[in-house]
């Protein structure tokens, strides 16, 4: 990227306008549209800088570019806002000079954005930090807020400011901002209640209609329908580009980050939904008996919600609205206002209410953005005030707004004049006088105390008697007739009388930038901004945080009779103060010029923007710079930036730098009287001369540039030719390596071959030996078991042989005996052949049952019940027997297969079986759940380490039980440990000790027949542990605690039996008294969960759901 190093540096036209040649008003504009067309909206004046409004974004402010121009030389750099921001943040910083900004131009031009930048870039480029990024981000964030209230949408700006703000931030010796102070000027409050056609209302109105929510709304009594309200214009309602909604949420983010509190941010928009309500207010006309007519209110409705809004009593207001109290010398006349006069005094209470309440958002925010009074601060005041403005119609807010422009100008000629002589007294160049326009004529026209219009007007609106528009025209005709700048066709300057331009209503005033024609209706009105006693005092009276502080002269104690200062006086008063203030700083100015009334980007009309630039007065500023020395610059960069033009400085002067530029300037033959020496600056005369000196250097520039081209290509070409030399060696080296592999990879190759041909040869040999010794082994072997064979098949022809012989003698033996025990048998046969039969009978059928009864033998299980069904009726005792046998001796291996562990288990199964069965409904659930004991593992667990360490015999049981409490029958969770001696209660969270009951010291355990978890420990009256009472508990290990509670105490040495005490109706003693615990069936509404609720001192009753 190119980094320019000079405002000259590759200028699109002329940057700086006191350098334009030749110098007249069509040159002007040509140079500021060729720089717009080119988005270059930046020129400068010297060191004003003239701001062209783009109406669209810019890639120019990004943080890349305030890094740019940070520290960084006025005129190192194109034109740019930034730079005299810069300009000024470092004077104030490093000179200690106080710093003033002002912002001026028509309205559309773009003021209000200008005034941002300016804040946005002091405060990225000032410190950093907690404290100091707060205080930045309030003063950054206060703009969103006054625009809501004090902006508008107009025909020429869709943000337009209806008021001027002059804000002074203050800095410590560091430059860090330490907080700001805010001053408003003349707000336009008529807006209030009447828009021009193609306008809005002030921005707040038509934010809080769209962006509030529903709830809000409803408590504010508003409606989202622009249309119901008078005093918000429907035509331009929808702004384009502007989202109100988002606008809303911004504006709400903004208060609060500035530090309005809730409660102040809900009473704003109580005020802003009173307002709208009051313009609805209507009234009819009622006729009295003596003939006059006075107002009443037609719809109360919108009054009534006003009122509420506000704190107020409907009749108050409503008496106020109709009738006015006039106090003059002790003595009070009560008149009665017509419709007329009730429609004035409404918008009056609405304009200044809004005014007010405007006036109060600013103090409020300099009270969260003011510095601490510690030490003396320095200041930079940034004014953002209305442009010079002539309309088709101009009234009193045009006069006011163009008197203060006429104070700027003033100032504004005063301090450049003044800054050029101070400037050219400091380096020593004679001073010259210039002559220009001195508009204090004009500033005197209005402002003079005796014959000035701000006077007159002031003491008509005092005078008694009637008085209107046309009584102070005539006073004006009669008094300022002769004046050179004033213009009325009723004067008696006799060269007004046939102007049809000038009407008779009207006067006219020759500003310094140009005519501006005044309608004189309204100026009294205005001027005068009455608001009638009675509604200041039903305002004072309301019930509202704010109202007392808006309306302090509604107080009855404190009634002033002397009639208030009117809008004139308090303005010219507040720019007299305003230009005292800017007398004391150095002022900073920034011009703002709109480009076109369409708001529409890359449009340059000529005639609008010559408008501009001669109520500006820039031509007359240009004028002023260039009386003396059109340009001037320090002897460093001067001879930094020409030192190539001469052959004795360049390319280093080792001399001082005013030496330097006057050898420089002598070789140049640069003629004398157009440059002069300073103590640390060159001053050039005419820009003829300048621009001169910039062709030569970009000449020079060019032949360098030439040279460095030259050089660098015989460079370029030098260092292509040795790599091409080193990249050819590299080459014949790789190909000379790569060769030589090759070789030797081919050479490897052959060798490979004729080693694998005779290792071939060898192993083929060795293994033809090897075959035949293998064939001859085989053949041994082959011969050998053929004859082995032979031997074994004599050897069993032989054996079987020898067998068969002895099998024949024992089958002739056996035939021999079997003959023989038949002959002796057949004596006894027939005499016992029945009863033998029958024997042989019942004994297969026996086995036949035995084995069968082995094969369907039932589980091992001493619960399983099954047997198999009997076969024979005449085996029905020896059936069951065998099944009594059997089932005994399956539980006599079951239980030689218990440990000691196991076998105290069922041991404390067998005494619940005993204690609870068929008496507690809770048992039967409780059967196959195992007892564990240690249910909180108290012993491992590292949350409960504390508490184990406290105990001093082993743990038996370790659960978590909920702790009755009588006042509410509400549980709170406790650990319940059992030990051999004790009973402990602790806190579950912290491990702490609650309550130790030694066993001895309890008597009973008292539990209901349901399925519930309930039971209480009652203790032995007068023993320690009694102290508090009986505790009532409660589990879902009820069975277990119990259980185990009965056996220890059963085994402990120095204590009884414990009594387990089973109904569904007990007493539990609490401290010093009993109470009952009922048991009761709860129904379907109660759920599935056990409730214990108090019903009265002495009962609680405890619903069980039912069970199925």
């Amino acid at each position: 990227m190119e980094v320019k190093t000079s405002l000259l540096d590759n200028m699109i036209g002329v940057g700086d306008m006191v350098l334009l040649e030749p110098l007249s008003e069509d040159s002007f504009i040509a140079n500021l549209r060729n720089r717009f067309d080119h988005n270059e909206i930046y020129t400068y004046i010297g060191s004003v800088v003239i701001s062209m409004n783009p109406y669209r974004s810019l890639p120019i402010f990004t943080p890349e570019k305030v890094e740019e121009y940070r520290n960084r030389n006025f005129y190192e750099l194109s034109p740019h806002i930034y730079a005299l921001a810069d300009e000024a943040y470092r004077s104030l910083r490093d000179q200690d000079k106080d710093q003033c900004i002002l912002i001026t131009g028509e309205s559309g031009a773009g003021k209000t954005e200008a005034s941002k930048l300016v804040m946005s870039y002091v405060a990225a480029v000032c410190g950093k930090g907690q404290e100091v990024n707060k205080v930045k981000e309030q003063l950054l964030q206060s703009n969103p807020v006054l625009e809501a209230f004090g902006n508008a949408k107009t025909v020429r700006n869709d943000n337009s400011s209806r008021f001027g703000k002059y804000m002074d931030i203050e800095f410590d010796f560091k430059g860090d901002p330490l907080g700001g102070v805010i001053s408003n000027y003349l707000l336009e409050k008529s807006r209030v209640v009447k828009q021009p056609r193609g306008e809005r209302n002030f921005h707040i109105f038509y934010q809080l209609l769209s962006g509030a929510s529903d709830d809000t709304l409803k408590k504010l009594k508003l409606d989202r329908d622009f249309s119901k309200y008078n005093y918000l214009s429907l035509d331009s309602a929808a702004v384009n580009g502007l989202d109100d909604a988002a606008n809303f949420r911004t504006v709400r983010n903004a208060m609060q980050i500035v530090g309005f509190m809730e409660d102040e941010v809900q009473s704003v928009l109580e005020l802003v939904a009173a307002v709208l309500k009051l313009g609805n207010i209507e009234f009819k006309p009622e006729s009295r008996c003596n003939g006059n007519d006075e107002s009443r209110i037609k719809d109360k409705n919108d009054l009534k919600e006003m009122c509420e809004l506000l704190g107020t009593e409907q009749t108050v207001l409503e008496r106020a609205f109709s009738y006015r109290t006039v106090e003059a010398k002790q003595e009070k006349v009560c008149t009665t206002l017509n419709v007329a006069q009730a429609y004035y005094a409404r918008d009056a209470l609405a304009k200044n209410l809004y005014s007010r309440l405007f006036s109060w958002l600013v103090t409020r925010i300099n009270e969260s953005i003011k510095a601490a009074p510690k030490s003396r601060h320095k200041v930079m005041g940034v004014l953002d005030i209305y442009g010079f403005e002539i309309f088709e119609e101009n009234s009193f807010e045009q006069f006011i707004i163009n008197y203060c422009n006429e104070k700027l100008q003033q100032i504004f000629i005063e301090l450049t004049l003044r800054e050029e002589q101070e400037e050219y007294i400091r380096e020593g160049i004679e001073w010259t006088n210039i002559e220009y326009f001195n508009n204090a004529i004009i500033c005197d026209l209005i402002e003079n105390h005796q014959n000035g219009i701000l006077a007159m007007l002031d003491e008509e609106c005092l005078r008694p008697g009637t008085v209107t528009d046309e009584t102070f025209l005539d006073k004006l005709n009669t008094i300022c007739a002769e004046h050179l700048h004033f213009e009325s066709r009723l004067s008696k300057s006799s060269k007004f009388l046939t102007d049809h331009s000038l009407p008779h209503n009207c006067f006219r005033i020759q500003h310094y930038a140009g005519k501006v024609l005044y309608r004189a209706e309204g100026f009294v009105d205005k001027n005068n901004d009455l608001l009638y006693r009675d509604l200041s005092q039903a305002m004072y009276k309301a019930n509202h945080s704010l109202m007392k502080q808006l309306f302090p002269e509604g107080n009855p104690a404190k009634v002033n009779l002397k009639r208030p200062p009117t809008a004139g006086f308090q303005f010219r008063h507040s720019v007299g103060t305003l230009m005292r203030n800017l007398q004391t700083k150095n002022p900073n100015y920034i011009r703002c010029i709109k480009p076109n009334d369409k708001k529409a980007s890359h449009i340059f009309t000529d005639s609008l923007v010559c408008h501009q630039v001669r109520y500006l007065g820039l031509m007359e500023n240009v004028r002023v710079r260039r009386a003396g020395y059109a340009f001037r610059q320090a002897y460093e960069p001067c001879l930094e930036r020409y030192k190539m033009l001469c052959k004795r400085t360049w390319p280093h002067w080792r001399g001082p730098a005013r030496e330097g530029v006057e050898v420089l300037m002598a070789d140049l033959t640069v003629p004398t009287e157009e440059f002069s020496y300073g103590r640390s600056k060159v001053f050039i005369r005419n820009p003829r001369t300048l621009f001169s000196l910039e062709e030569r250097r970009r000449q020079c520039l060019q032949d360098l540039a030439t040279l460095i081209q030259k050089i660098y290509r015989g460079w370029k070409c030098r260092s292509h030719f040795l790599l091409l030399k080193k990249s050819q060696i590299v080459v014949a080296a790789w190909f000379r390596r790569y060769a030589q592999q090759n070789k030797y990879k081919r050479i490897k190759s052959a060798t490979t071959v004729v080693q694998s041909y005779t290792r071939g040869w060898q192993a083929r040999k060795l293994l033809r030996e090897l075959k035949y010794q293998k064939r001859c082994e085989e053949a041994v072997t082959t011969i050998s078991a053929y004859w082995h064979g032979t031997q074994a098949r004599r050897e069993l022809r032989r054996l079987k042989e020898e067998a068969r012989r002895k099998h024949a003698v024992a089958v002739i033996w056996a035939y021999w005996k079997g003959l023989k025990v038949r002959r002796e048998y057949r004596k006894f046969f027939r005499a016992n052949a029945g009863k033998k039969i029958y024997n042989f009978t019942i004994q297969r059928i026996m086995q036949k049952y035995f084995l069968g009864l082995k094969s369907t033998m039932p589980s091992m299980s001493p619960i399983d019940k099954s047997w198999p069904v009997k076969p024979y009726l005449f085996l029905d005792g020896v059936h069951s027997d065998l099944r009594r046998i059997f089932h005994l001796w399956r539980c006599k291996k079951y239980r030689s297969e218990f440990t000691e562990e196991k076998k105290a288990v069922f041991e404390e199964k067998l005494e619940a079986s005993e204690i609870f069965k068929d008496k507690k409904a809770l048992y039967a659930s409780s059967v196959s759940q195992p007892f564990i004991g240690d249910y909180l593992e108290i012993s491992k667990n590292p949350k409960y380490q504390k508490l184990n360490s406290a105990m001093d015999e082993k743990v038996l049981l370790a659960d978590v039980v909920n702790k009755i409490n009588r006042a509410n029958g509400k549980g709170t969770a406790r650990i319940f440990l059992l030990t051999k001696n004790s009973v402990v209660l602790a806190d579950q969270k912290t491990g702490q000790v609650k309550a130790s009951v030694p066993l001895p010291d309890l008597t009973s355990v008292s539990v209901s027949t349901q399925s519930d978890g309930f039971f209480a420990l009652k203790l032995k009256e007068g023993s320690a542990s009694a102290i508090k009472g009986d505790f009532l508990l409660s589990s879902e290990h009820l069975i277990e605690i119990i259980t185990k509670l009965h056996r220890t105490g059963a085994t402990a040495a120095d204590s009884e039996q414990l009594n387990i005490d089973i109904s569904d109706e007990f007493l539990v003693q609490f401290k010093h008294d009993k109470v009952c615990v009922k048991f009761i069936q709860g129904g379907p509404k109660n759920g599935n969960s056990v409730s214990c609720k108090r019903k009265n001192n002495r009962l609680l009753e405890v619903s069980v759901p039912s069970t199925v």
